[in-house]
C-alpha cells in the first residue's frame, strides 16, 4: 500500500550513505583541527598574560613587501591571509551544499537556512537591547553572530560525548549558513573606502580563475599564484581579503561526472582543510586570542554594555534564536522530530553553537579597529561567552550522552564487515533479497545433511 501524499517530513532523520561518509571525513578534521584551535587559545592567553611585552612585540611586528601595499603585522597576516584559507574552504563547503547537501532541496534546507538566521538575528537583537539601554556602542553588534563549528567540535571530543550523525549535519549547516551571512555581513558593514582599481583588477582575477576552472585547465602551478594575486589585490582594495577566498571556493564545481568519485571540490577541499583546520585557524588564535584576563579586565565583561552584549548574545541569544526558528519552522512545515531524539536536544545543540569563536573575534577587531583597548575586552568577552556556551552545552549533552551512544553504536554498527552500516543494508531491497537467498541456502544446506543421513542423497554428479 503506498504512503500517503500528505505524510510529514522526518526533521533530523537518518541521512544518505554518501551524505553521512562525507560528513564523518569533514568532521574528523574538524574535530582535530578544533583541538589544535582550543590549544592554540589557551597558547595565547598564557602568553599575553605572562609575557605580555613579547607577545604584543611578535603579533605587531610587520613584514612583506610594503610596494605593494602587503607591509602587514603578523596579527593581520593571519587574520587576512591565513583566514582566507579558512573562507576558501567555507566556500567550497557552501557550494557543495547548495548543489548536492542539505541546502539542495529548498524544502530540506529551510529548516537548517531559518535556525540559522534566527540564530544570527537574535544575538544581535539581545546586543541591540543591551547596548540601547546601558548606552554602549551600537558598532558590535555582529560579534555574537558567528558560530565556530571547529571549536564546537572540540568541545565535544573534550567532554566525550557522542551526538548522532544528524545532530552533527545539522550543526555543519548552521555553520555553513552562519558563514555565508558572516561573509555578507564583512563585505557589507565593514568596507569603508574602496579602492575601485584594485578590486576591479581583483575581480578580473576571479573571472580568469572561473574561465580556467571551466575550462578544465589543471595545474597547481597556475591556480595558487593567481590566487594569491587575486587575494593581493583584494587586500588593497579595502574589502576584506577573505572575500577573495570566498569566491573561489565558490567558483569549484562540486557535482560529481560519470566516473568520478570525487567532484573537483571535494577534493581540493579534501587536500586543504587539513591546512585551514590545522594550520590557519590556530595560527590565527594564537595571534588574536592573547589578552588580559585579570579579576578587572574579567569585572569590565560583565559591567561594561559592549562585552556584556556579546557574552549574552552568545549564550541566550544564539541558544533561543536556534531553537526558536527551528521548532517554529518545524510547526509551520508540519515538520516531524526524528523519534529517536527530542527537542531537549535540538535546544542542546542550540546552545552548542553559541560558541562563536574564530569569526566573533575577527569581526571584534573589525568593529572596534579604532579602540585598541575595547577591542581586548571585546575578545575577553567573546572567550567568556563562547566558554559559558561549551559549558552549558555539555551539561545538556551529557544527560542524554547514553542515549547518543546506543544511536551512534548503531549508525556504526557493521556484522558482516562489508564496509556499509547495517542500519543502511535494512532500508535496502537488496539486503532483504541477499538475506533470503542466505536462509534458502542454509535450508538447501539442511536438507542436503537430512538425505546423507537418511542414505537417500543420491551421488554427486562427474565434476569432469
Amino acid at each position: 500500500m503506498s504512503a500517503p501524499s500528505n505524510r510529514r517530513s522526518i526533521f533530523l532523520g537518518r541521512m544518505s550513505l554518501p551524505e553521512r561518509n562525507y560528513l564523518a571525513d569533514a568532521l574528523r578534521t574538524e574535530t582535530v583541527g578544533g583541538i589544535l584551535l582550543l590549544a592554540a587559545a589557551v597558547a595565547a592567553l598564557i602568553w599575553a598574560n605572562t609575557l605580555g611585552g613579547s607577545y604584543e612585540a611578535v603579533r605587531g611586528f610587520h613584514l612583506g613587501p610594503s610596494a605593494l601595499g602587503l607591509d602587514l603585522s603578523v596579527q593581520h597576516w593571519a587574520a587576512n591571509g591565513l583566514l582566507a584559507v579558512f573562507f576558501f574552504v567555507a566556500g567550497i563547503e557552501l557550494k557543495r551544499e547548495l548543489v548536492a547537501g542539505e541546502l539542495r532541496d529548498p524544502r530540506t534546507a529551510a529548516l537548517p537556512v531559518i535556525a540559522a538566521i534566527c540564530g544570527m538575528a537574535m544575538p544581535a537583537v539581545v546586543y541591540f537591547a543591551v547596548n540601547s539601554l546601558g548606552g554602549g556602542s551600537l558598532q558590535g553588534w555582529a560579534v555574537p553572530t558567528a558560530t565556530d563549528i571547529a571549536f564546537a567540535l572540540a568541545v565535544l571530543a573534550v567532554i566525550g560525548t557522542s551526538l548522532p550523525a544528524a545532530l552533527r549535519a545539522f550543526l555543519l549547516t548552521l555553520a555553513v549558513v552562519d558563514d555565508l551571512f558572516a561573509i555578507l555581513i564583512i563585505a557589507v558593514f565593514f568596507t569603508s573606502t574602496i579602492n575601485f582599481l584594485a578590486l576591479g583588477l581583483s575581480v578580473a582575477g576571479l573571472l580568469l580563475f572561473y574561465v580556467l576552472l571551466r575550462r578544465g585547465v589543471r595545474g597547481w602551478y597556475l591556480y595558487v599564484p593567481l590566487a594569491v594575486v587575486i587575494w593581493a589585490l583584494m587586500e588593497n582594495s579595502g574589502v576584506h581579503a577573505t572575500i577573495a577566498g570566498v569566491a573561489m571556493g565558490l567558483m569549484l564545481r562540486c557535482t560529481r561526472r560519470e566516473g568520478e568519485t570525487h567532484s573537483p571540490g571535494e577534493h581540493i577541499e579534501h587536500l586543504v582543510r587539513p591546512l585551514s583546520a590545522g594550520f590557519a585557524v590556530p595560527l590565527f588564535a594564537l595571534f588574536s586570542a592573547g589578552v588580559s584576563l585579570s579579576g578587572g579586565a574579567i569585572h569590565e565583561v560583565f559591567t561594561r554594555p559592549e562585552t556584556l552584549g556579546v557574552v549574552l548574545g552568545l549564550v541566550v541569544g544564539k541558544t533561543l534564536g536556534i531553537f526558536g526558528g527551528t521548532w517554529c519552522a518545524a510547526r509551520f512545515t508540519k515538520a516531524q522530530l526524528n523519534p529517536d531524539l527530542k527537542w531537549p536536544d535540538v535546544f542542546a545543540v542550540a546552545s552548542l553553537a553559541g560558541i562563536g569563536f574564530t569569526v566573533s573575534l575577527l569581526i571584534g577587531e573589525l568593529a572596534f579597529a579604532e579602540n585598541p583597548v575595547l577591542t581586548d575586552e571585546i575578545k575577553a568577552s567573546v572567550l567568556i561567552g563562547s566558554l559559558l556556551a561549551a559549558v552549558c552545552a555539555g551539561i545538556l549533552l551529557k544527560v542524554r550522552n547514553a542515549k547518543y551512544k546506543a544511536l551512534c553504536e548503531d549508525e556504526e554498527r557493521d556484522e558482516d564487515q562489508d564496509g556499509i552500516p547495517d542500519i543502511y543494508e535494512r532500508d535496502q531491497p537488496a539486503f532483504h533479497l541477499r538475506m533470503a537467498a542466505i536462509h534458502e541456502a542454509k535450508a538447501a544446506e539442511h536438507r542436503r545433511l537430512a538425505e546423507l543421513a537418511s542414505g537417500t542423497h543420491a551421488e554427486d554428479d562427474d565434476p569432469a
